[in-house]
């Protein structure tokens, strides 16, 4: 699983298939159906599975509602799909897919503009992990994309 906290997901032509929870799903849901070209088409046809204990009928095209447990779930569709999976957009998800060993690698953008607020893009954890810099670069106009793999516990 290929996380990229707070704002997940790097090149979308790289995605397989996506996981949001459903914030980040209603954003998408709403823009990308309208949108076209290339990238629009790729969003519009992959895979989509949103854990939501809300949600029950997704009307984004090819989108699958996921409810329980969420690192039961996870880990049941880490065994089922082919391919990576990428989460867009929930820093929360994320934080608990990496506390529940459930991510293999991160995609960190990093955007030189100080907010002076936000979110912490990984929260408090029981126990270390280390990650080894397999990929980095630098695009548009000097915004670096770092991506780590686990290096073990």
């Amino acid at each position: 699983m290929t996380c990229s906290p707070p704002r997940c997901g790097s090149s979308p032509t790289a995605t397989r298939h996506t996981e949001e929870t459903q914030t980040p799903y209603e954003s998408f849901a709403g823009a990308w159906p309208h949108y076209q070209g290339p990238l629009a088409d790729k969003y519009n046809s992959m895979p989509k599975y949103v854990l939501s204990s809300t949600l029950t009928d997704p009307e984004w095209n090819n989108t699958r509602v996921i409810k329980g447990d969420v690192l039961e779930e996870v880990t049941r569709l880490k065994e089922e799909v082919d391919g990576e999976i990428q989460v867009p957009g929930s820093t929360r998800l994320v934080q608990a897919l990496i506390a529940g060993d459930l991510v293999d690698e991160i995609r960190l953008m990093a955007f030189p503009v100080i907010l002076g607020t936000g979110r912490r893009p990984f929260g408090e954890t029981t126990r270390k992990t280390t990650w080894r810099l397999t990929e980095s670069k630098t695009v548009g106009e000097g915004i670096p994309i770092t991506t780590f793999q686990r290096a073990g516990g």
